[in-house]
Formats: C-alpha cells, sequence, structure tokens
C-alpha cells in the first residue's frame, strides 16, 4: 500500500467489483479513490476479442471509470472460478455487482451465500428497477429509466417534446446512492460486527435526484412541465445573450429581485404589478424575460459577470466543456487530475469532488487490462506455479 493510498479514509478496505457500464463503477470508483482496495472481477479475455478490449480499455470513458483498481480474470460460470471468488470474498469487506437480480442467484454469488461464508461481507446491488416487484427483470438503461420517471419530460424546451438529459444522469445518481449505502453498511458494521445488503436501483435514485420536482407533486399535486433555461419557480432565472456570448442568471427572493432591478437600471419594475411578486412574475415571465434581454444585449458578458456579481447577484458564463474546465476557478479547485499513463501519455481524468481535512485523494493506478493482477492476487489465496497454469489452461482465469 502506498504512503498517499494510507492517508485515505478507505485504506483498510476491500472490494469486489462486479459490475460493469456505469452505475456500479461509479459507486466503486468512489470507493477505489479513497484508497480502498478495489478488486474487479472480469471474464477470461477471448483471445478474438484482446485486440477490440484493449481498444475500449484506453477510450476515456474506461480510464475515468475503472482507475485505482486492480484486475483478475474468473470465469464464474465455472466451479473451479466460482470457488476462487468465494475465497476472495472471505478476505474482503465489500462486494458490489450490479447485474440483472437473478443473475447472482444463478451464479451462487448471492448475497445469502456469501454471508454464509463470510457473515461481516456487505453485499451491494445495483439494478435497473429493484431486486423484486413486476419490473425486476427488465434490463433498465439510463436513458429508458429518464423517460419512466419524468425526467425527460421536464428537460428542454416548452413545447418541444421530451428531451434526455445530456450526461448518464440515472447512471451516476444510483452509483452515487449506492456509494452511500455501502459507507453507511460499513459504518453499522463498526458497531454490530455484521454485514448487510446495500440495494439501490436506477429507477429509485432518478426519483429522488429530482427531488423539488418530485415534491411539486407528491405535496402539491403539480405536475412540473417544460420551461426551458427558465427556472420552474423562481423568476427571473435564466440564459441571456449579450453583445459577444451568453450568461446566466439566478434571482432567488424579494430581496435579491430588488438588488437586481437596481443593478439593472430598472427600479420601476418595483412598482410593476406584473412583476411585483414572484407568482406575478412566473404568470408574465415573458414580458419580464424579453425587457430583461434587451438590457443584457447592450453589454458583454465579461461586463454583467463582473457587474452583477458585484451587487451581490449570481451571474456567470455559459461554457461549453473545454471552457469550463479552462475557467480559472475550476483549474484552482484542482478537479481534472493528471494522470501519466504508459500508452496515452499525459493526460487527466475528472477528479473526487470532496475533501477530508487535507486529504484529496488522486490516482494511484490507471485503469488495469484484464488478469493483471491476477498472479499478485491469486498468490494470496495459495494459488501459484502448476495450479495458476492449469487454471490458464482450462481458461478459468
Amino acid at each position: 500500500m502506498s504512503r498517499q493510498q494510507e492517508r485515505l479514509s478507505l485504506a483498510d478496505v476491500r472490494v469486489l467489483d462486479l459490475t460493469r457500464v456505469r452505475a456500479g463503477p461509479t459507486a466503486v470508483r468512489v470507493l477505489a479513490d479513497w484508497g480502498a482496495d478495489v478488486i474487479k472481477i472480469e471474464e477470461p479475455v477471448n483471445p478474438e476479442h484482446e485486440n477490440e478490449m484493449g481498444g475500449m480499455r484506453l477510450g476515456p470513458d474506461y480510464q475515468n471509470l475503472h482507475r485505482n483498481k486492480r484486475s483478475v480474470t474468473l470465469n464464474l460460470k465455472s466451479d473451479k472460478g466460482r470457488d476462487l471468488f468465494l475465497r476472495l470474498v472471505e478476505r474482503a469487506d465489500v462486494v458490489v455487482e450490479n447485474y440483472r437480480p437473478d443473475v447472482k442467484h444463478r451464479l451462487g454469488i448471492d448475497y445469502e451465500t456469501l454471508r454464509a461464508r463470510h457473515p461481516r461481507i456487505i453485499y451491494a446491488s445495483i439494478s435497473g428497477f429493484g431486486q423484486d416487484g413486476p419490473y425486476a427483470s427488465r434490463p433498465g438503461y439510463d436513458q429508458i429509466i429518464q423517460g419512466m420517471t419524468g425526467m425527460m419530460s421536464i428537460t428542454g424546451l416548452p413545447g418541444q417534446g421530451p428531451v434526455r438529459a445530456g450526461i448518464a444522469i440515472a447512471d451516476t445518481t444510483a452509483g452515487l446512492y449506492g456509494a452511500l449505502g455501502i459507507l453507511a453498511a460499513l459504518y453499522e458494521r463498526e458497531k454490530t460486527g455484521r454485514g448487510q445488503w446495500v440495494r439501490t436501483s436506477l429507477l429509485e435514485s432518478m426519483l429522488a435526484v429530482m427531488d423539488f420536482q418530485c415534491a411539486r407533486y407528491l405535496v402539491a399535486g403539480e405536475v412540473p412541465q417544460q420551461v426551458g433555461n427558465d427556472h420552474p419557480t423562481i423568476i427571473p432565472t435564466g440564459v441571456f445573450d449579450t453583445k459577444d456570448g451568453k450568461v446566466n442568471i439566478c434571482v432567488s427572493g424579494s430581496v435579491m429581485w430588488k438588488r437586481f432591478c437596481s443593478a439593472m437600471g430598472r427600479e420601476d419594475w418595483l412598482g410593476d404589478p406584473r412583476f411585483a411578486t414572484n407568482k406575478a412574475r412566473s404568470a408574465n415571465r415573458h414580458a419580464l424575460n424579453a425587457e430583461i434581454a434587451a438590457i443584457f444585449a447592450t453589454q458583454t458578458n465579461a461586463y454583467w459577470i463582473e457587474h452583477l456579481n458585484a451587487n451581490g447577484l449570481a451571474c456567470g458564463a455559459v461554457n461549453n466543456i473545454k471552457e469550463a474546465f479552462e475557467d480559472v476557478q475550476v483549474q484552482h479547485l484542482g478537479i481534472a487530475w493528471p494522470v501519466r499513463h504508459e500508452k496515452l501519455g499525459d493526460i487527466h481524468l475528472v477528479g473526487q469532488p470532496v475533501r477530508i481535512g487535507d486529504h484529496r485523494p488522486g490516482v494511484r493506478r490507471v485503469a488495469p487490462m484484464p488478469g493483471e493482477d491476477n498472479e499478485a492476487l491469486l498468490a494470496e489465496i495459495g494459488i501459484q506455479g502448476e495450479a495458476l497454469q492449469q487454471l490458464r489452461n482450462e481458461h478459468v482465469i
């Protein structure tokens, strides 16, 4: 274990990673970045697909999702492969999987089976629709979940029709909630000595992260609609053209509204019954936005960002991804982690957005190739020399 890893919060935690695609790997990445010894369990590589696999491994998404892990290949459909996995479980703290609910039972690696061998094991399952219920066996993908939860119905311009978010938000959210559940289970184990089965799904997580929009329906019976770049309940909020670009503003509450009117040189808005209250501004948002737009068009991005922020008002640029990472504050925060990769050279990965005291995780290892750590990891359970070669010959590893 490196000195960097020793200082991290999860340095004494070992995780067996059975996950694929995005939701599961996102959960595991949180644990790996915070120092956990993560062992990625993968199928033995088919020689016919080796070149294709290598190319995928060097892609941006894979490098970003699977850093800080080691890799061992095991054929879990074979008795020997499953036996090796169960022996690794005995030395682990956490197992994370995102199969369809029935697959783990079919393979004989479900929570009850693992708990019988290791009562302290924490087993995390991330699925599309949950472990039971009428949709449990369905394949669950981010795009499908965005549609089913209403996310697409509130994204985009009014009348545009449903629009997906530009990121895999259901996958990412389920991964983050999964990591939160694992951390809570680790803390509880300190008190009880027992492991737990942690479960979340894309469906639940997406509804949870939609938060105030869902609460509008559950509490007040309102069904939110598309409002484009406007905020659904706080006006004015949105994107406006300037002389040389676009800016975002958010004017929240009566105090900010008064400041905004003063900063824009339009104190008369305060006495205009169309704009006097947030409810009135919401009803007349198009008229108000048109008047605001005419003023913003008279000056540059830099002017408005400086002027409004100096008056205690929120205003920022509307950047593309390149511009976002070139922003001086983003660079100051260090969210782009530098990495030296043997084949890709000097690259950056998207870092964790959390600091604990003076600790901040980083990239200790780039994403591994399949089975890169077979020899070292299987040696821990007594598999070496001829026995290791025999497993290779039988395509168990």
